[in-house]
């Protein structure tokens, strides 16, 4: 009495198909991060020799007109101090020590820039000035 059966069905998986469509899926992801870009609005940043990269928490902008966004969001200048502070108690519930990116034309005051980058050190955040 034979109890064993002998399967005659060969089960093959073509992976030919599936390396193509891997690797056009990760084409398409490394040319969408590589276009995506933080910074929506666009500043004429000054020069810089060093190539750091820092952790983008908290982006403060100052256009050429001298408005000011705290991320893409136009912010009056009267009120920067209070939101900026406001920004850097929201990051620090999950960032031990949020940073603040400075992103200033090269037309804007850097006696405001200067401000900012104050507001930021006096709540214990670190700085960071963007540059080309």
């Amino acid at each position: 009495m034979n109890i064993r059966r002998k399967l005659k069905a060969h089960t093959e998986i073509h992976t030919g198909p599936l390396n193509d469509i891997l690797f056009i899926l990760l084409l398409f992801f490394l040319i969408a991060a590589t276009l995506a870009n933080p910074n929506l609005v666009r500043v004429n940043n000054p020069k810089g020799s060093k190539d750091t990269k820092a952790k983008q928490n908290i982006i403060v902008t100052i256009d050429k007109n001298h408005q000011y966004f705290i991320g893409s969001k136009p912010i009056d200048n009267s009120q920067i101090d209070t939101l900026l502070k406001l920004q850097i108690e929201n990051f620090r519930k999950t960032v031990d020590t949020p940073s603040v990116v400075v992103n200033a034309d090269t037309s804007a005051y850097y006696g405001e820039v200067f401000r900012i980058m104050t507001i930021a050190k006096r709540n214990n955040a670190k700085v960071v000035a963007l540059v080309k």
